[in-house]
Protein backbone atom coordinates (compact mmCIF):
# COMPACT_ATOMS: atom_id res chain seq x y z
CA UNK A 1 0.00 0.00 0.00
CA UNK A 2 1.29 3.94 -0.51
CA UNK A 3 0.56 7.05 1.55
CA UNK A 4 -2.33 8.96 0.03
CA UNK A 5 -1.04 12.71 0.96
CA UNK A 6 -3.85 15.62 1.49
CA UNK A 7 -2.86 19.51 1.76
CA UNK A 8 -3.81 22.84 0.77
CA UNK A 9 -2.36 24.72 -2.36
CA UNK A 10 -2.83 27.99 -1.38
CA UNK A 11 -1.98 30.21 2.43
CA UNK A 12 -3.86 27.45 4.39
CA UNK A 13 -7.05 27.54 5.80
CA UNK A 14 -8.34 25.92 2.57
CA UNK A 15 -11.23 23.53 4.27
CA UNK A 16 -8.56 19.89 4.82
CA UNK A 17 -10.42 18.99 7.46
CA UNK A 18 -13.75 18.84 6.59
CA UNK A 19 -12.15 16.94 3.31
CA UNK A 20 -10.00 14.28 5.37
CA UNK A 21 -13.11 13.92 7.16
CA UNK A 22 -15.28 13.03 4.16
CA UNK A 23 -12.17 10.57 2.97
CA UNK A 24 -11.63 8.85 5.80
CA UNK A 25 -13.78 6.08 5.17
CA UNK A 26 -11.66 4.83 2.52
CA UNK A 27 -8.46 4.54 4.68
CA UNK A 28 -7.11 2.50 7.92
CA UNK A 29 -4.90 5.34 9.17
CA UNK A 30 -4.81 9.37 9.30
CA UNK A 31 -1.75 10.86 10.10
CA UNK A 32 -0.35 14.35 10.82
CA UNK A 33 3.01 15.04 9.29
CA UNK A 34 3.87 18.95 9.78
CA UNK A 35 3.06 22.06 11.77
CA UNK A 36 1.79 22.60 15.56
CA UNK A 37 -1.41 24.14 17.48
CA UNK A 38 -1.24 27.19 15.17
CA UNK A 39 -3.11 25.37 12.42
CA UNK A 40 -6.82 24.67 12.89
CA UNK A 41 -8.63 22.40 11.11
CA UNK A 42 -12.20 22.86 11.07
CA UNK A 43 -15.59 20.21 10.92
CA UNK A 44 -19.05 20.29 11.12
CA UNK A 45 -21.24 17.27 10.93
CA UNK A 46 -24.56 16.40 12.82
CA UNK A 47 -25.02 20.19 13.71
CA UNK A 48 -22.09 20.15 15.85
CA UNK A 49 -18.75 22.24 14.94
CA UNK A 50 -15.25 21.04 16.21
CA UNK A 51 -11.86 22.33 15.34
CA UNK A 52 -8.72 20.37 15.50
CA UNK A 53 -5.26 21.87 16.10
CA UNK A 54 -3.12 18.97 16.70
CA UNK A 55 -4.89 15.41 16.23
CA UNK A 56 -5.72 14.07 13.02
CA UNK A 57 -9.35 14.85 11.25
CA UNK A 58 -10.09 10.90 11.20
CA UNK A 59 -10.61 10.48 14.96
CA UNK A 60 -14.20 11.23 14.78
CA UNK A 61 -14.35 8.08 12.08
CA UNK A 62 -14.43 4.67 15.02
CA UNK A 63 -11.62 2.25 14.43
CA UNK A 64 -9.44 4.01 12.85
CA UNK A 65 -5.52 4.82 13.77
CA UNK A 66 -4.49 8.53 14.13
CA UNK A 67 -1.22 9.96 14.15
CA UNK A 68 0.95 12.63 15.45
CA UNK A 69 3.75 11.98 13.53
CA UNK A 70 7.75 12.69 14.15
CA UNK A 71 6.94 16.01 11.76
CA UNK A 72 4.32 17.84 13.87
CA UNK A 73 5.66 20.34 16.63
CA UNK A 74 2.96 19.56 20.23
CA UNK A 75 2.19 21.66 23.13
CA UNK A 76 0.90 19.39 25.86
CA UNK A 77 -1.31 21.87 27.69
CA UNK A 78 -3.23 22.85 24.29
CA UNK A 79 -3.58 19.25 23.41
CA UNK A 80 -5.16 18.69 26.59
CA UNK A 81 -7.64 20.83 26.40
CA UNK A 82 -8.83 19.90 22.57
CA UNK A 83 -8.72 16.26 23.73
CA UNK A 84 -10.27 16.63 26.85
CA UNK A 85 -12.96 18.98 24.57
CA UNK A 86 -13.58 15.92 22.13
CA UNK A 87 -13.91 13.66 25.42
CA UNK A 88 -16.35 15.51 26.75
CA UNK A 89 -18.30 15.05 23.20
CA UNK A 90 -18.32 12.07 23.30
CA UNK A 91 -14.96 11.17 21.37
CA UNK A 92 -12.45 9.12 23.44
CA UNK A 93 -9.28 9.15 22.30
CA UNK A 94 -6.81 6.76 24.43
CA UNK A 95 -7.22 3.87 22.28
CA UNK A 96 -7.02 5.38 18.49
CA UNK A 97 -4.51 8.12 18.92
CA UNK A 98 -1.02 7.73 18.28
CA UNK A 99 1.94 10.46 19.23
CA UNK A 100 5.41 9.78 17.68
CA UNK A 101 8.60 9.71 20.63
CA UNK A 102 10.09 11.82 17.95
CA UNK A 103 7.61 14.54 18.37
CA UNK A 104 8.93 18.14 19.26
CA UNK A 105 7.45 20.04 22.62
CA UNK A 106 6.82 23.37 22.50
CA UNK A 107 7.85 24.24 26.36
CA UNK A 108 6.35 27.08 27.89
CA UNK A 109 9.40 29.71 27.40
CA UNK A 110 8.98 28.89 23.42
CA UNK A 111 5.48 30.67 23.51
CA UNK A 112 7.59 34.00 25.25
CA UNK A 113 10.06 33.36 23.00
CA UNK A 114 7.86 33.79 20.30
CA UNK A 115 5.57 36.89 21.46
CA UNK A 116 9.19 38.41 22.34
CA UNK A 117 11.15 38.01 18.83
CA UNK A 118 7.77 39.21 17.32
CA UNK A 119 7.73 42.44 19.37
CA UNK A 120 11.64 42.61 18.74
CA UNK A 121 10.65 42.76 14.99
CA UNK A 122 8.19 46.07 14.99
CA UNK A 123 6.95 47.11 11.72
CA UNK A 124 8.43 44.24 10.18
CA UNK A 125 6.54 41.35 11.99
CA UNK A 126 5.62 38.45 10.38
CA UNK A 127 2.36 37.32 11.41
CA UNK A 128 3.14 34.94 14.35
CA UNK A 129 0.02 33.23 16.30
CA UNK A 130 2.18 33.48 18.92
CA UNK A 131 2.18 29.66 20.06
CA UNK A 132 6.21 28.98 19.93
CA UNK A 133 5.46 27.41 17.00
CA UNK A 134 8.54 29.11 15.24
CA UNK A 135 11.36 28.71 18.25
CA UNK A 136 10.34 25.57 18.81
CA UNK A 137 11.27 24.65 15.18
CA UNK A 138 14.05 26.79 15.77
CA UNK A 139 15.61 24.60 18.59
CA UNK A 140 14.74 21.26 16.42
CA UNK A 141 17.04 22.36 13.66
CA UNK A 142 19.48 23.67 16.08
CA UNK A 143 19.62 20.35 17.83
CA UNK A 144 18.65 21.81 21.28
CA UNK A 145 15.05 20.77 21.23
CA UNK A 146 13.04 18.25 22.91
CA UNK A 147 10.80 15.51 22.33
CA UNK A 148 8.01 13.56 23.59
CA UNK A 149 10.10 10.29 24.02
CA UNK A 150 12.25 12.27 26.45
CA UNK A 151 9.60 12.50 28.71
CA UNK A 152 11.29 8.64 29.23
CA UNK A 153 14.59 9.42 29.53
CA UNK A 154 15.83 12.47 31.92
CA UNK A 155 13.55 14.61 31.11
CA UNK A 156 13.97 17.06 33.98
CA UNK A 157 17.43 17.43 33.50
CA UNK A 158 16.76 17.91 30.02
CA UNK A 159 13.68 20.50 30.88
CA UNK A 160 16.18 22.15 32.95
CA UNK A 161 18.75 22.72 30.44
CA UNK A 162 16.50 24.39 27.52
CA UNK A 163 14.49 26.68 30.28
CA UNK A 164 17.98 27.80 31.17
CA UNK A 165 19.08 28.75 27.89
CA UNK A 166 15.86 30.11 26.61
CA UNK A 167 15.61 32.44 30.03
CA UNK A 168 19.21 33.75 28.56
CA UNK A 169 17.90 34.46 25.55
CA UNK A 170 14.70 36.26 26.72
CA UNK A 171 17.35 38.45 29.51
CA UNK A 172 19.35 39.25 26.49
CA UNK A 173 15.97 41.30 25.00
CA UNK A 174 15.17 42.69 28.02
CA UNK A 175 11.73 40.86 27.72
CA UNK A 176 9.97 40.67 31.02
CA UNK A 177 7.81 37.88 31.72
CA UNK A 178 6.51 35.02 34.18
CA UNK A 179 6.21 31.85 32.97
CA UNK A 180 5.20 30.05 36.81
CA UNK A 181 1.30 29.95 36.33
CA UNK A 182 2.02 28.68 32.50
CA UNK A 183 4.50 26.08 33.22
CA UNK A 184 2.61 24.70 36.24
CA UNK A 185 -0.19 23.65 34.31
CA UNK A 186 2.08 22.55 31.27
CA UNK A 187 3.96 20.04 33.77
CA UNK A 188 0.00 18.97 34.48
CA UNK A 189 -0.51 18.45 30.95
CA UNK A 190 2.79 16.24 30.40
CA UNK A 191 1.33 13.76 32.82
CA UNK A 192 -1.94 13.89 30.99
CA UNK A 193 -0.02 13.35 27.67
CA UNK A 194 1.70 10.16 29.15
CA UNK A 195 -1.34 8.19 28.99
CA UNK A 196 -1.64 8.03 25.36
CA UNK A 197 0.30 5.24 22.82
CA UNK A 198 3.93 6.62 22.15
CA UNK A 199 5.11 5.19 19.60
CA UNK A 200 8.52 4.84 17.38
CA UNK A 201 5.81 6.16 14.34
CA UNK A 202 8.25 5.37 11.62
CA UNK A 203 7.79 1.48 12.35
CA UNK A 204 4.31 1.54 13.02
CA UNK A 205 3.29 3.79 9.91
CA UNK A 206 5.66 1.44 7.80
CA UNK A 207 4.72 -1.83 9.13
CA UNK A 208 0.81 -1.10 8.89
CA UNK A 209 2.32 -0.42 5.39
CA UNK A 210 3.42 -3.74 4.69
CA UNK A 211 0.35 -5.54 6.51
CA UNK A 212 -1.90 -3.84 3.43
CA UNK A 213 -3.31 -1.24 5.66
CA UNK A 214 -4.05 2.33 3.59
CA UNK A 215 -2.67 5.86 4.98
CA UNK A 216 -3.69 9.02 4.35
CA UNK A 217 -1.26 11.86 5.90
CA UNK A 218 -2.89 15.32 6.31
CA UNK A 219 -0.76 18.51 5.99
CA UNK A 220 -1.57 21.42 8.11
CA UNK A 221 -1.07 25.18 6.82
CA UNK A 222 -0.71 25.35 2.71
CA UNK A 223 1.90 25.39 0.20
CA UNK A 224 2.10 28.89 -0.03
CA UNK A 225 3.59 29.00 3.52
CA UNK A 226 5.92 26.27 3.02
CA UNK A 227 9.40 27.33 4.67
CA UNK A 228 11.41 26.64 1.64
CA UNK A 229 8.57 27.39 -1.37
CA UNK A 230 6.29 29.87 -0.18
CA UNK A 231 6.64 33.50 0.49
CA UNK A 232 9.44 34.04 2.31
CA UNK A 233 9.78 35.04 4.82
CA UNK A 234 6.05 35.08 5.51
CA UNK A 235 6.20 31.68 5.60
CA UNK A 236 5.90 29.18 8.53
CA UNK A 237 8.46 26.72 9.89
CA UNK A 238 7.83 23.64 8.62
CA UNK A 239 7.60 22.14 4.93
CA UNK A 240 4.05 21.83 4.27
CA UNK A 241 4.59 20.93 0.73
CA UNK A 242 4.44 17.00 0.09
CA UNK A 243 8.04 16.24 0.29
CA UNK A 244 6.96 17.48 4.09
CA UNK A 245 5.37 14.03 4.36
CA UNK A 246 8.21 11.84 3.74
CA UNK A 247 10.10 13.70 6.14
CA UNK A 248 7.57 14.27 8.84
CA UNK A 249 6.29 10.27 8.91
CA UNK A 250 9.51 8.64 7.71
CA UNK A 251 7.95 7.19 4.74
CA UNK A 252 9.85 6.65 1.14
CA UNK A 253 9.07 8.66 -1.77
CA UNK A 254 8.31 5.45 -3.60
CA UNK A 255 5.42 5.37 -1.04
CA UNK A 256 3.41 8.06 -2.08
CA UNK A 257 0.55 6.96 -3.96
CA UNK A 258 -2.30 9.88 -4.98
CA UNK A 259 -1.91 13.78 -3.95
CA UNK A 260 -5.11 15.66 -2.92
CA UNK A 261 -4.08 19.49 -3.93
CA UNK A 262 -7.28 21.60 -1.45
CA UNK A 263 -8.05 25.35 -3.04
CA UNK A 264 -10.78 27.64 -2.45
CA UNK A 265 -12.69 28.81 -5.39
CA UNK A 266 -11.11 32.16 -4.02
CA UNK A 267 -8.17 33.13 -2.01
CA UNK A 268 -7.84 33.77 1.55
CA UNK A 269 -4.41 34.72 3.62
CA UNK A 270 -4.33 35.66 7.58
CA UNK A 271 -1.39 37.66 8.63
CA UNK A 272 0.95 39.40 6.91
CA UNK A 273 2.75 39.04 3.73
CA UNK A 274 2.36 39.86 -0.27
CA UNK A 275 -1.62 38.32 -1.66
CA UNK A 276 -1.28 39.60 -4.91
CA UNK A 277 -5.00 39.33 -5.79
CA UNK A 278 -6.26 40.63 -2.50
CA UNK A 279 -9.40 42.72 -2.85
CA UNK A 280 -9.59 45.86 -0.39
CA UNK A 281 -13.00 47.03 -2.01
CA UNK A 282 -16.56 46.18 -1.08
CA UNK A 283 -16.26 42.77 -2.91
CA UNK A 284 -13.27 41.46 -0.82
CA UNK A 285 -15.40 42.94 2.67
CA UNK A 286 -18.14 40.89 1.08
CA UNK A 287 -16.22 37.20 0.25
CA UNK A 288 -15.19 37.70 4.01
CA UNK A 289 -18.41 37.99 5.92
CA UNK A 290 -20.55 35.31 3.20
CA UNK A 291 -17.33 32.75 3.81
CA UNK A 292 -17.21 33.47 7.55
CA UNK A 293 -13.32 34.68 6.60
CA UNK A 294 -12.09 34.30 10.33
CA UNK A 295 -9.27 32.14 11.72
CA UNK A 296 -10.42 28.71 12.90
CA UNK A 297 -7.88 29.42 16.29
CA UNK A 298 -6.97 32.32 16.56
CA UNK A 299 -10.24 34.26 14.80
CA UNK A 300 -8.16 36.71 13.15
CA UNK A 301 -9.52 38.38 10.15
CA UNK A 302 -8.61 36.66 7.12
CA UNK A 303 -7.66 38.93 4.13
CA UNK A 304 -9.83 37.98 0.84
CA UNK A 305 -9.04 37.99 -3.02
CA UNK A 306 -10.04 36.16 -6.21
CA UNK A 307 -8.69 33.24 -6.99
CA UNK A 308 -4.91 33.15 -8.19
CA UNK A 309 -3.90 30.38 -10.71
CA UNK A 310 -0.06 31.73 -10.95
CA UNK A 311 0.72 30.42 -7.30
CA UNK A 312 -2.52 27.47 -7.86
CA UNK A 313 -0.09 26.13 -10.68
CA UNK A 314 2.98 26.55 -8.83
CA UNK A 315 1.44 24.88 -6.13
CA UNK A 316 0.27 21.97 -7.85
CA UNK A 317 3.90 21.74 -9.58
CA UNK A 318 5.68 21.17 -6.34
CA UNK A 319 3.19 18.73 -5.13
CA UNK A 320 2.91 16.43 -7.77
CA UNK A 321 -0.63 16.88 -7.39
CA UNK A 322 -3.15 13.54 -9.00
CA UNK A 323 -6.40 15.70 -8.05
CA UNK A 324 -7.92 18.86 -7.04
CA UNK A 325 -10.24 19.62 -4.19
CA UNK A 326 -12.22 22.60 -4.97
CA UNK A 327 -13.41 24.18 -1.46
CA UNK A 328 -16.09 26.77 -0.70
CA UNK A 329 -17.72 27.08 -4.10
CA UNK A 330 -20.95 28.39 -2.32
CA UNK A 331 -19.34 31.55 -1.50
CA UNK A 332 -19.75 32.77 -4.96
CA UNK A 333 -23.10 31.59 -5.63
CA UNK A 334 -24.41 35.55 -5.67
CA UNK A 335 -21.81 36.95 -7.93
CA UNK A 336 -22.62 38.46 -11.39
CA UNK A 337 -18.93 37.80 -12.20
CA UNK A 338 -16.38 35.86 -10.95
CA UNK A 339 -12.26 36.91 -11.88
CA UNK A 340 -8.98 34.79 -11.99
CA UNK A 341 -5.43 36.21 -12.14
CA UNK A 342 -3.81 33.97 -14.70
CA UNK A 343 -0.79 36.24 -14.70
CA UNK A 344 1.62 38.92 -13.16
CA UNK A 345 2.82 42.23 -14.63
CA UNK A 346 5.82 43.00 -13.37
CA UNK A 347 7.19 45.68 -14.57
CA UNK A 348 5.36 46.06 -17.06
CA UNK A 349 6.00 42.36 -18.48
CA UNK A 350 3.67 39.34 -17.73
CA UNK A 351 4.90 36.34 -16.57
CA UNK A 352 3.31 33.25 -15.34
CA UNK A 353 5.92 31.48 -13.18
CA UNK A 354 6.30 32.39 -9.78
CA UNK A 355 8.84 34.87 -8.93
CA UNK A 356 11.17 34.29 -6.19
CA UNK A 357 9.91 37.53 -4.45
CA UNK A 358 6.57 39.25 -4.73
CA UNK A 359 6.57 43.01 -3.77
CA UNK A 360 4.02 45.94 -4.28
CA UNK A 361 4.88 46.29 -7.68
CA UNK A 362 3.31 42.66 -8.84
CA UNK A 363 0.05 43.51 -10.63
CA UNK A 364 -2.42 40.60 -11.05
CA UNK A 365 -3.72 40.23 -15.12
CA UNK A 366 -7.49 38.84 -14.73
CA UNK A 367 -9.55 36.90 -17.18
CA UNK A 368 -13.59 37.81 -16.08
CA UNK A 369 -16.00 34.39 -16.02
CA UNK A 370 -20.10 34.87 -15.75
CA UNK A 371 -21.21 33.90 -12.58
CA UNK A 372 -23.76 31.35 -11.67
CA UNK A 373 -26.02 33.13 -9.43
CA UNK A 374 -27.81 30.04 -7.86
CA UNK A 375 -27.76 29.11 -4.52
CA UNK A 376 -25.30 25.69 -4.49
CA UNK A 377 -25.67 24.83 -1.04
CA UNK A 378 -28.90 22.47 -1.42
CA UNK A 379 -27.47 20.56 -4.47
CA UNK A 380 -26.65 16.66 -4.56
CA UNK A 381 -24.74 15.80 -8.03
CA UNK A 382 -22.79 17.74 -10.35
CA UNK A 383 -25.84 17.32 -13.06
CA UNK A 384 -27.53 19.81 -10.72
CA UNK A 385 -24.58 22.11 -11.21
CA UNK A 386 -25.30 25.50 -13.30
CA UNK A 387 -24.22 25.99 -16.71
CA UNK A 388 -21.99 28.86 -15.77
CA UNK A 389 -20.45 27.01 -12.93
CA UNK A 390 -19.78 24.13 -14.71
CA UNK A 391 -17.57 26.58 -17.31
CA UNK A 392 -15.50 27.77 -14.33
CA UNK A 393 -14.85 24.16 -13.40
CA UNK A 394 -13.58 23.46 -16.96
CA UNK A 395 -12.15 26.59 -17.72
CA UNK A 396 -9.72 25.78 -14.04
CA UNK A 397 -9.37 22.14 -15.27
CA UNK A 398 -7.89 23.43 -18.57
CA UNK A 399 -5.50 26.12 -16.84
CA UNK A 400 -4.69 23.92 -14.15
CA UNK A 401 -4.36 20.52 -16.40
CA UNK A 402 -5.53 18.18 -13.21
CA UNK A 403 -9.22 16.97 -12.57
CA UNK A 404 -11.08 18.69 -9.98
CA UNK A 405 -12.68 15.93 -8.42
CA UNK A 406 -14.63 16.85 -5.31
CA UNK A 407 -16.54 19.86 -5.09
CA UNK A 408 -17.66 21.45 -1.56
CA UNK A 409 -20.67 23.57 -1.47
CA UNK A 410 -20.78 24.37 2.38
CA UNK A 411 -19.38 23.15 5.36
CA UNK A 412 -21.33 20.29 6.50
CA UNK A 413 -19.92 16.68 5.78
CA UNK A 414 -22.82 16.06 3.64
CA UNK A 415 -22.25 19.28 1.29
CA UNK A 416 -19.83 17.80 -0.23
CA UNK A 417 -20.15 16.72 -4.41
CA UNK A 418 -17.62 13.95 -5.99
CA UNK A 419 -17.15 14.21 -9.51
CA UNK A 420 -15.28 11.55 -10.76
CA UNK A 421 -15.63 8.28 -8.92
CA UNK A 422 -13.32 5.64 -8.84
CA UNK A 423 -12.53 2.90 -11.58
Amino acid sequence: MKVDVLLGLQWGDEGKGKVVDVLTPKYDMITRFQGGPNAGHTLEFNGEKYVLRSIPSGIFQGGKMNVIGNGVVLDPLLFRQEAEALAASGHDLTKQLYISKKAHLILPTHRILDAAYEAAKGSGKIGTTGKGIGPTYTDKVSRNGLRVGDLLHEFDRKYAAAKARHEAILHSLHYDYDVTELEAEWFKALDYLKQFNLIDSEHFINRSLKEGKSVLAEGAQGTMLDVDFGSYPFVTSSNTICAGCCTGLGVSPRNIGEVYGIFKAYCTRVGSGPFPTELFDETGKRIRDIGHEYGAVTGRERRCGWIDLVTLKYAIMINGVTQLIMMKSDVLDGFETVKACVAYKVNGEEITEFPFEINEGVEPVYVELPGWNVDMTKMQSEDEFPEEFNAYLSFLEEELEVPIKIVSVGPDREQTIVRYEEE
